[in-house]
């Protein structure tokens, strides 16, 4: 004889379930803890066995401690694979929880979820029209890695994990430099099943407001319009309008210009290719940023995720070509934009000076003096609810944009560079023998570095560019990036020295501005008074430096210096030299003639 259990779900209607008992790990402890990994997998594991037809369980990579990393592909009638998704005309939509452990809502919101979709019948046919590609946790490591210590700005669940990964990177900032195995992985996932929609699932720190959610999207100059035009449909007319009718309250992203002090207004929080929703606007593809209230109770949270989540799958799955569309639109435009004349492609982003207002739920507050910090202590009240109109600096302009080559260069020896083409999936062509060619450089000087790391790097902050034609030798095996493609937006991002995640930026490319050759103090003696008496002007230039810059007056190396790193014996090291080169269209049929049987496309 079976027997019957009834499940309250967080203010969803009860629910009869079959006592096999589908009660979630955090739902049995009423939201005080949130499961391990294994229980996690132990969990979907059932369901897998339960909906065979529906539920279907990969591993996609494995961690640096060696876990593995888990996806779960959920879909009616069983489109498990990429191939079946597009030819069924599927979307894809990832939703990925967990990047950060301790911002783990998105894994208990999930199970719930999944099992409202396969085993409850609450939503049977939210699948039947689209393909969901899921992962539970994201840092399997971070997420082992648990302490009750681990976020003092968090209300529960007890332990959580922690923010990096177990080499201590950020996964939410390594999508561009994909440093970690964890990344890597991902990246592979990502282009084989090519989602159509990102939602990533985070808890926010920072101020206290009533909003048990807020929202981020990329800003409309970072998207192609028909992608951009979907996502406000989608999201701003439809999903959040439907969230609020369930009894929420939520809000477009809340990045306070000023902690200490609300009233000062808010700013664009400055996303870029390092973060989820920002690779996402490269690959051109919408995303959404989920940020939960810290604040807030456990399972508030989950339930805020839950029906988010649920929502924007009903309004794909309800619309699924608008969606199909939006994203091919997307690839075709990026890929007829190298044929353009005069495209421009923005590489950063500055805030729009004309603000719009925006009506702050928020809560009463006091500021004070602080004896220990010397500064201003701010303190909430949330038994008193108070809107504000505030200023809000979210909007975007483009600032530093370039016009995009018909294809870059990359010599052979430069692997660090060829090996992140590999990991994002970037098509490219092998040179098949030793060719001179002529092409677009730069010439990098002055650069400065941060004072200290940041994920493992110290970033390249400032340098000065100029560009100029050069004559190269390139060695066999050369590397031909054409922009004919619809990743060539992550190939600019990543090969553009400017760009605020480049390769340069993130201190792949240090060596360039290293000389291997120096010359002797005695030498160099010799070879500045050679000069000086050829070159009034150098004289001059010497003169003023010496009058201008105590610091350089008194350092006997740097006057030296000044006269080495201006002769030929420096000139020849070619330091500052950037070794990626740029070719317009009548350069890329020269050198595709020089060299006939240049292979195919490496992806």
């Amino acid at each position: 004889m079976h027997r019957w259990l009834l499940i309250p779900l967080l203010g969803l209607a009860t629910l009869t379930v079959h006592a096999a008992d589908w009660t979630t790990p955090a739902e049995a402890a009423q939201f005080r803890t949130t499961p391990s990994y294994a229980d996690t997998l132990a969990y979907l594991q059932k369901l897998q066995k339960a909906a065979p037809g529906m539920i279907h369980l990969e591993t996609f990579g494995t961690t640096p401690e060696g876990r593995p990393m888990t996806v779960v592909i959920a879909s009616g009638g069983g489109t498990f694979d990429p191939a079946a998704a597009r030819a069924a005309h599927k979307p894809v939509v990832l939703v990925q929880a967990g990047i950060h452990p301790g911002e783990i809502e998105g894994k208990d919101a999930g199970l719930m979820l999944l099992r409202d979709i396969a085993v409850t019948g609450k939503y049977p046919h939210l699948l039947d029209d689209l393909v969901l590609v899921y992962i539970p946790v994201f840092s399997v490591d971070g997420h082992e890695n648990s302490s009750p210590y681990h976020r003092i700005n968090q209300n529960g669940p007890a332990s959580m994990g922690f923010r990096g990964q177990s080499q201590y990177l950020n996964l939410n900032r390594d999508y561009i430099k994909a440093d970690a195995p964890e990344m890597r992985a991902w990246l592979k996932l990502w282009q084989a099943w090519l989602p159509d929609f990102l939602i990533d699932v985070h808890t926010t720190d920072g101020a206290d407001y009533q909003y048990d959610l807020t929202w981020y999207t990329e800003d409309p100059h970072k998207l192609d319009p028909a992608v951009s035009a979907w996502q406000h449909d989608a999201i701003v007319n439809h999903a959040m309008p439907a969230y609020e009718q369930r009894g929420h309250l939520a809000s477009s992203y809340l990045e306070f210009k000023d902690g200490r002090d609300p009233l000062k207004g808010l700013e664009n929080f400055g996303s870029g290719p390092r973060f989820s929703t920002g690779y996402a606007a490269l690959q051109n593809r919408p995303a959404l940023l989920i940020e939960t209230h810290m604040l807030k109770p456990y399972a508030n949270r989950v339930r805020a995720t839950y029906d988010i989540v649920e929502l924007m799958l009903e309004q794909i799955g309800a619309h699924p070509a608008a969606l199909l569309a939006a994203t091919a639109k997307a690839d075709a435009d990026t890929i007829a934009r190298a044929h353009a004349a005069k495209a421009s492609v923005p590489l950063t982003f500055k805030l729009d000076p004309q603000p719009t207002k925006l009506e702050l739920k928020g809560y009463a507050f006091t500021r004070s003096h602080s004896d220990i910090s010397n500064s201003e202590w701010i303190r909430y009240d949330p038994s008193r609810p108070k809107t504000y109109t505030i200023d809000n600096w979210n909007w975007l302009l483009p600032d530093l944009s370039i016009t995009p080559p018909a294809a870059y260069v990359v010599p052979a020896q430069w692997t660090v560079i060829i090996d992140r083409l590999d990991a994002h999936g970037i098509h490219y062509r092998r040179t098949t023998q030793p060719l001179t060619m002529h092409a677009e450089g730069y010439q990098l000087d002055e650069p400065r570095w941060a004072d200290k790391p940041f994920e493992g790097h110290l970033m390249l902050r400032d340098f000065r560019l100029r560009a100029l034609p050069r004559e190269v030798r390139l060695p066999a095996g050369s590397v031909i990036v054409p922009m004919d493609q619809r990743a060539a937006n992550v190939a600019i991002n990543l090969l553009e020295p400017q760009a605020p995640d480049s390769l340069l930026r993130w201190g792949y490319l240090d060596a360039i501005f290293e000389a291997k050759e120096y010359g002797e103090p005695r030498v160099v003696e010799k070879l500045a008074r050679e000069m000086l008496a050829k070159s009034p002007a150098l004289k001059a230039e010497f003169q003023r430096k010496l009058h201008d810059d105590p610091a350089f007056a008194g350092d006997s190396r740097a006057r030296l210096a000044f006269f080495y790193e201006r002769s030929p014996w420096y000139a020849a090291q070619d330091v500052g030299a950037y070794p990626v080169l740029r070719l317009d269209a009548a350069q890329w049929r020269s050198l595709s003639a020089q060299d006939e049987t240049v292979d195919g496309a490496r992806h």
